[in-house]
This record gives structure tokens, sequence and C-alpha cells, in this order.
């Protein structure tokens, strides 16, 4: 034996680097994939806490205005105009509470806003998660060109290192549509 290594055949070099495109492409689909499953689960975490603040608005919203209503009743009844005037200053502090619990523009708190910056939230987490379901087929599709290209140098079968490309080439479309498209096609 020789002191020097065989060289691989031109072909397995263009093969071997096809291999190592699909793996670097395969390491990028799959940090776009975990970062895509982040921003998904913290968009559903979000959504979350802002639909249990706007039940609490919801709840407060109606303590007040059954207060609001059982103190209307209860007025029709007080003859003392003093007592009258006290409690309809606190009849029209409660509505003013309601209606402050139903819209707080300045805030962005109020059951309106909430309500709407839930949907935002929801709406975020489905595109995250529609990007992160295209990544994990597109890293499926470039491990498993990976694997067919590698089968290639195996067996010498040219047929195996195109369809690895054609694979491959499925996968960063994907990836590019996971990226700038994530709601299209599927």
């Amino acid at each position: 034996m020789s002191g020097h290594q065989e060289t691989p055949e031109g072909g397995n070099k263009r093969i071997a680097l096809l291999i190592a495109l699909l793996a670097l492409m395969l390491a990028f689909s799959e940090i776009g994939g975990g970062n895509a499953e982040q921003e998904a689960v913290a968009k559903n975490i979000e959504a979350s806490n802002l639909w249990a603040f706007f039940q609490a608005k919801t709840i407060r919203g109606t303590t007040v205005r059954t207060a609001v209503e059982a103190m209307e009743v209860e007025l029709a009844g007080v003859t003392d105009e003093a007592a009258r005037d006290r409690m309809s200053k606190r009849i029209e502090s409660w509505k003013q509470t309601a209606a402050r619990y139903d819209s707080e523009p300045e805030t962005n708190e109020g059951r309106r806003e909430l309500a709407a910056r839930a949907k935002e939230a929801e709406a975020r987490r489905d595109i995250a998660a529609a990007r992160d379901d295209k990544f994990d087929i597109a890293s499926g599709l470039l491990q498993i060109a990976i694997v067919i290209s590698s089968a290639a140098i195996i067996t010498g079968v040219g047929l195996l290192a195109w369809t690895g490309a054609g694979l491959g080439l499925f996968g960063i479309a994907l990836m590019v549509l996971a990226q700038f498209a994530p709601t299209a096609l599927f």
C-alpha cells in the first residue's frame, strides 16, 4: 500500500459538496423552525393572558353594573337629599368605571382593546405555527435529501444524487416560503 489516499472521483466530490450544502440548509431550517416554534408559544401565552385580562374586566364590569342597578333601586326609596346626592354621585362614578372597563384607549386595557390585542396575538401565533410547520417539512426533506445523496456516493447511482438535489431544492423552497409567506399553500 502506498502512503497516499485515493482522491474521490470528481462526481463524488460534487456529491460531497451537495451533501455539505444540504446540511448547511438543514441547520438553517432547524434554526428557523425553532425560532418559529418559540414565537408561536410566546404568542399563544400572550393571547391567553390577554383573554384572561378580558374576562377579569368583564367580571368587574358586571359587578359594577349590578351595584349600579341595586343602588338605583335603593335610591328610589331615599328621601334625604344629601343621601340622594351621595348615592347619585356614586352611581355616576360606577357608570364611568363600567364604561372605562369596556373601552380605555389611553391605556389599551379596556375590553374592546384587550379583545383586539388578543386577536392580533392569535393571528401572529397562527402565522408562527404555519412557519414552524413549513420549516419542519423542509427539515425532513433536507434530511432525506442528505441520506439519498449519501447513498449515491456508496452505490455510484447518479440518479440518487439528482433526486437528493431535487428534494433539497424543494426543501429550500419551503424554507423561503416559511420565511416570507408562511400561510401560503398549506
